[in-house]
């Protein structure tokens, strides 16, 4: 970009003064308004009025905020706006972040959530009127089953940690039940964090499995750790390099004949889905993340969700209520007594399980192989055009997703340097150190999302920064320059956030 299009100079800057282009500086609230302005109009109210002090006790009424800003409805609606015009997302760039899968969310998938059959379907309205709503989910666990080869697939968990931690809870209450109880889950060193602690949630000690040389769980040293006393062993497949376990019939094998049972992280399963089942790989219980393959919104805390499939022998510990068709109708199966009870009010995030079922829908079966083969292909064009630019540590085939690092242009510049400097090129940066097996860590997963075009140019951004890094190394590390934000210290912000407004 040319120096016109850089950010002014503090001295420069202003509320409501463009920035760049129509890219407006933007004040706090508290530092807009007129006393007296509001951004409503009532009529006068025609019951008699009361005091609030007779309603309420005094503990529970809150006193004046102090210079509270008096806004009109206009002020409100502008300063949303322009506040969003500095949101990168998906609907904007390229956003390529590796684990997160964060690919692009059809608008028809949207549009379905919002009809009023859907949307305005209260959670307490009985079943006779909610046949839609129970077909829906009743048809969405079967395709989910059809997919993954699993027997079993509730819907309620929240988020994929919370189907994580009702997959393990699942396998706590089967051994339990066995009159076996077990204390230990083995994880791989690649591992997401979630695993470890959904794990020491449910009263297991979590031990590591160091990878191999390939970056694949090492089975010698699975061999040597697996015991009587082995709950599980929670892995990913493919696996947070991006890597196939191409030993997984053999690691489940291993793991079932010691009484332990395969639990299998579902991040990944855009690289698979239509294409392998993980029920066929011996899994015995699976989350699946519908914000990173099935297309529904991710991130922000919510709202998500995280279905979670089984096979058959944990069928009786399944969350409550569990969705079942009789005949021609479908209902809510409470008489559960082994269950492992509810995980979420009512049945989960409805809206979510929608879009879910509208994306897989629409694409239909090919549609779905379709969708995760242009992931894999999409990644390993990333991969073949920067391996001889940027370090690959684990340079075996991937699939959906693949890591490099900065060893090549440290340490004058380094993997945050590199990501920051993307963001001057018009791109989100990908995840950086993660996973922690992999030191200085660049994780890429395009998706099947992307264009070659959409590649290319970040390709060549990438490409470009390795030259400036090379040519130029203070450049890079300065940047970025252009964003509104240029480059604040990430530690402090962490670790002593301003979280109230303070005038002056």
């Amino acid at each position: 970009m040319n120096e016109q299009n850089r950010r002014p100079s503090k001295d420069q800057e202003s509320p409501n003064v463009a920035a760049r282009g129509l890219i407006f500086n933007e004040p706090v609230l508290f530092e807009m308004g007129s006393p007296g302005r509001k951004a409503y109009s009532l009529p006068e109210c025609d019951v008699p009025e009361l005091e609030i002090e007779t309603l309420l006790p005094p503990d529970e009424i809150r006193g004046p905020i102090e210079e509270f800003p008096e806004l009109s409805e206009l002020d409100v609606v502008r300063h949303f706006t322009r506040l969003s015009q500095w949101n990168f997302s998906i609907d904007t760039n390229f956003y390529p972040l590796g684990s997160c899968t964060m690919k692009y969310n059809p608008k028809i998938n949207e549009n379905m959530a919002r009809l009023p059959g859907f949307a305005q379907h209260h959670p307490y309205a009985p079943e006779m009127f909610s046949q839609g709503s129970l077909q829906l989910m009743h048809e969405l666990q079967e395709c989910l089953k059809e997919i993954s080869g699993m027997e079993h697939v509730s819907l309620q968990p929240a988020a994929g940690a919370q189907g994580e931690f009702a997959g393990m809870l699942m396998i706590h209450a089967y051994h339990a039940d066995k009159g076996k109880p077990k204390n230990k889950v083995l994880l791989p060193d690649s591992a997401h964090g979630t695993n470890p602690a959904s794990a020491a949630l449910c009263g297991y000690n979590a031990v590591q499995i160091p990878s191999d040389k390939e970056g694949l769980i090492d089975i010698d040293k699975l061999n040597q750790l697996m015991d009587e006393d082995t709950a599980a062993i929670m892995l990913t497949n493919p696996n947070t390099l991006g890597m196939f376990e191409k030993n997984i019939l053999e690691i489940t094998d291993i793991v079932h004949k010691k009484g332990g049972l395969v639990y299998c992280d579902g991040a990944n399963l855009n690289a698979v889905m239509g294409i392998a089942k993980m029920g066929d790989m011996g899994i015995d219980v699976l989350h699946f993340n519908l914000h990173k393959t099935f297309s529904t919104p991710h991130g922000g805390g919510g709202p998500g969700a995280g279905p979670v499939g089984i096979d058959a022998k944990l069928e009786p510990f399944l969350p409550v209520p569990v969705i079942e068709k009789k005949g021609s109708q479908y209902h809510m199966n409470f008489d559960r007594p082994q269950s492992i009870g509810k995980l979420k009010a009512f049945y989960g995030n409805f809206g979510i399980l929608v879009r879910a079922y509208a994306f897989i829908r629409s694409l239909g079966p090919e549609g779905v192989k379709q969708a995760a083969e242009s992931a894999v292909l999409n990644s390993n064009y990333i991969k073949s055009q920067l391996k001889d630019v940027y370090h690959l540590p684990y340079p075996g085939p991937s699939l959906h997703e693949c890591v490099f690092n900065d060893k090549h242009q440290a340490p004058k510049v380094t993997t945050m340097d590199i990501a920051k400097a993307l963001i001057d090129h018009g791109f989100h940066p990908p995840t950086v150190y993660f996973p922690l097996i992999v030191k200085a860590a660049l994780m890429v997963e395009p998706t099947e999302s992307e264009s070659k075009e959409t590649l290319d140019l970040f390709i060549q951004a990438m490409k470009d920064i390795a030259k400036q890094a090379k040519d130029d190394p203070d450049a890079v590390h300065d940047a970025p320059q252009l964003p509104k934000v240029s480059r604040p210290d990430e530690a402090h912000a962490a670790r002593q956030p301003t979280l109230r407004w303070r005038k002056g």
